[in-house]
C-alpha cells in the first residue's frame, strides 16, 4: 500500500508539472490577454491536486493505524506467553527450593536428636566419674592408713634387724650399696666389653678393607735398598795405590770428602765410613772412578771429587723431581725437592727413606681417596713426613721437629706441617689426613722385611715389654710373642675376675704406649684361666 501511494504521488507530481508547463506556455502566449485567467486556472488545478493528495494521505494514515493495532495485538500475545512461561518456571523453582528446605529441616532435627542423646550419655558418664572419684578418695584414705601401719611395722622390723645383725641402718645400706655397685660395675664392664668388641669388629673390617685396597693399589717397590759402604777392589795391590806415598792419596781423599777410608786386612775391599750418607756416596763414587781410571794422586782426587759432587747434586735434584712426579704432586719448593732427593742415600733400620717416603705418600693418598678426603694434602704430607732425616746429621733435633721447621720455612700448608709434626705422636693431629699419614708410615715401616733391628735392641724391647705387663697386681706370668707384636698376660683367677681382666688389658696398653717405643702396634692379650683338678683313686 505504501508503494502504491508513492506511485500515485509521483504521477500526481508529474501531472502538476505538465499542467504548470502548459500554464506557463499559455501565460507566455497569452500573457498579455489571459494573465488573469491563467492565474485563476492555476489556482483551481492546484486545489484539485492538493485535495487528491490529502485523500491519499488520510488513507495511508488509516492503513498505518490498522497495521499498528495488529502489531500491538501480536506483541501483547507474545508478552502474555512469556509471562506465563516465567510464572511456570518460578513456581517450579519455588517447589524445588521448598523441598530442599524441608530436607535440611529434617536433617537438623535428626542432628538435634543425636546431640540430645549424646548430652544424656555425657551426663551419665559425669555421674559415674564423680562416683569413681569419691570411691578413689575413700580408697586413698584407706591406703594412707595402711601405709602408716606398714611404716610403723617396718620401723619395728628395722629395729629388730639392727639388734639381730648388730648393724645400723646406715651401715646395712652402705654394705648393700657396695654390693650393688660391685655388681653394677661388673655388668657395665660386660656391656662395655660387648660394645667395644662390636665396634672393634666393625672398625677392623672397615679398616682392613681400606688398608687392603690401599696396599693393593700401591705400586711402589717394596725391596729394601741399603746404602753401599764397601768398595770392592780388583786386587790387593790397589790398596797401596789408594794409600799413596806416605798416605798422601788417602789423606787427600778424606780431606776432600770428609769421609774416613778404612783399609784393613780384608782382601780386595775398602770400607767407606762416614756419618753423612751424601758425603759417603760422594766418596764411594769418587773411589770407584779413581780405581777404574787408574790415575790416583791428590790433584786427580780433588778434580774427581768436585765432578762427582756436581753430578750427584744433579742426580739428587732429579731424584726429588722423580719422586714428586711418581706421587703426583706439584708446586714444591726447589730446596724441598733437593732434600727429598737426598733421602735416597739415607736409611732407617735398613729401609731406604726415599722409597719409604714415596710409599707413605701413595698409601696415604689411596686411603684418603677411599675415605673421600683431600688426596693431594695426604700425598704431600706423606712425601714430606720424613724430610727432616735429610738434615738430621747436620742439625740438632729430632727428624720430626726438623721436618716441621723445614716445611714452615718453605711456606708449606699448615695442615702439612701438622701432619709432619704429628706422624710420631709428638703433637695432636688436627686433620684426618694427618692420621692417615701416621697410619701409612706405620704400614710402610711395620710390614715384614721393611726394616731390621739390632738383636740387642730387640731383646731389650721384649724384656721391657714383659716387665711392664708383670708390674701390675694380679699378673702371674707374661710372655712377649710374635716378635714383640703381642704380649700374653696370665692372671691369677682368684684375684682378677673377667670384668677386671678387661680393665687390666686397657691399663697395660696405656702403660706400653707411654713408656715403650716400638714400630706398628702391640696386641695385649690378658688370659684368665680356672682349673679344677681331681684324682680318681
Amino acid at each position: 500500500m505504501h508503494h502504491l501511494n508513492s506511485s500515485t504521488l509521483f504521477l500526481a507530481s508529474m501531472d502538476i508539472g505538465l499542467a504548470i508547463a502548459l500554464i506557463v506556455v499559455c501565460a507566455v502566449v497569452f500573457a498579455a490577454v489571459g494573465g488573469f485567467v491563467g492565474s485563476i486556472i492555476y489556482k483551481k488545478v492546484t486545489d484539485k491536486k492538493l485535495g487528491a493528495v490529502e485523500v491519499r494521505a488520510r488513507k495511508m494514515v488509516e492503513d498505518a493505524t490498522s497495521e499498528c493495532k495488529a502489531l500491538k495485538k501480536e506483541a501483547i500475545l507474545e508478552a502474555k506467553e512469556q509471562e506465563l512461561k516465567l510464572r511456570n518456571e518460578f513456581e517450579r523453582d519455588s517447589r524445588e527450593k521448598k523441598n530442599e528446605l524441608n530436607k535440611q529441616e529434617q536433617r537438623l532435627l535428626q542432628k538435634e536428636d543425636t546431640l540430645d542423646k549424646r548430652e544424656d550419655a555425657l551426663l551419665k558418664k559425669t555421674d559415674e566419674l564423680e562416683k569413681q572419684k569419691r570411691d578413689l578418695q575413700n580408697k586413698e584414705q584407706e591406703v594412707k592408713r595402711t601405709q602408716e601401719k606398714v611404716n610403723h611395722q617396718h620401723d619395728l622390723m628395722v629395729q629388730e634387724l639392727e639388734k639381730v645383725a648388730q648393724l645400723t641402718k646406715d651401715e646395712a645400706k652402705q654394705l648393700l650399696t657396695n654390693e650393688i655397685l660391685e655388681e653394677t660395675r661388673r655388668d657395665v664392664a660386660i656391656q662395655v666389653r660387648n660394645i667395644e668388641q662390636t665396634a672393634k669388629d666393625e672398625a677392623t673390617m672397615e679398616a682392613k678393607k681400606i688398608i687392603s685396597l690401599a696396599v693393593q693399589r700401591c705400586a711402589s717397590d717394596h725391596a729394601s735398598e741399603i746404602t753401599v759402604s764397601v768398595v770392592p777392589l780388583p786386587n790387593d795391590d790397589m790398596k797401596a795405590r789408594i794409600i799413596g806415598r806416605e798416605g798422601r792419596n788417602i789423606r787427600a781423599l778424606e780431606n776432600a770428602t770428609g769421609i774416613e777410608l778404612i783399609v784393613d786386612d780384608t782382601p780386595e775391599v775398602v770400607i767407606v765410613s762416614g756419618f753423612d750418607p751424601v758425603r759417603r756416596e760422594v766418596a764411594r763414587l769418587t773411589l770407584e772412578r779413581l780405581i777404574t781410571d787408574g790415575r790416583i794422586h791428590p790433584a786427580r782426587i780433588e778434580e774427581t771429587v768436585e765432578k762427582v759432587k756436581k753430578e750427584l747434586d744433579q742426580e739428587i735434584k732429579a731424584s726429588g723431581e722423580n719422586a714428586m712426579f711418581e706421587v703426583g704432586i706439584f708446586g714444591l719448593h726447589p730446596e724441598l725437592i733437593k732434600l727429598i732427593g737426598r733421602l735416597k742415600y739415607r736409611t732407617s733400620y735398613g729401609q731406604n727413606v726415599y722409597k719409604h717416603s714415596v710409599e707413605v705418600a701413595q698409601l696415604a693418598g689411596l686411603m684418603a681417596s677411599e675415605l673421600g678426603l683431600d688426596v693431594n694434602l695426604a700425598k704431600r704430607a706423606g712425601l714430606l713426613h720424613d724430610i727432616g732425616k735429610a738434615v738430621d746429621h747436620e742439625q740438632e733435633g729430632t727428624h720430626v721437629q726438623l721436618g716441621a721447621d723445614l716445611a714452615k720455612k718453605y711456606k708449606e700448608n699448615a695442615n702439612v706441617v701438622n701432619a709432619i709434626a704429628a706422624h710420631h705422636g709428638d703433637c695432636e693431629p688436627k686433620t684426618i689426613e694427618a692420621v692417615l699419614v701416621a697410619a701409612a708410615d706405620a704400614i710402610s715401616g711395620a710390614r715384614p722385611g721393611a726394616r731390621r733391628e739390632t738383636g740387642t735392641n730387640y731383646v731389650k724391647r721384649l724384656e721391657k715389654l714383659e716387665a711392664i705387663a708383670s708390674s701390675f697386681n694380679g699378673v702371674d706370668k707374661s710372655y712377649a710373642i710374635q716378635a714383640g707384636r703381642e704380649i700374653r698376660v696370665m692372671v691369677k683367677p682368684e684375684q682378677i675376675d673377667d670384668a677386671q681382666a678387661m680393665f687390666l688389658a686397657k691399663d697395660i696398653a696405656k702403660k706400653i704406649e707411654a713408656e715403650l717405643e716400638y714400630p706398628g702396634q702391640i696386641k695385649v692379650n690378658v688370659i684368665r684361666e680356672s682349673r679344677c683338678v681331681e684324682y680318681a683313686k
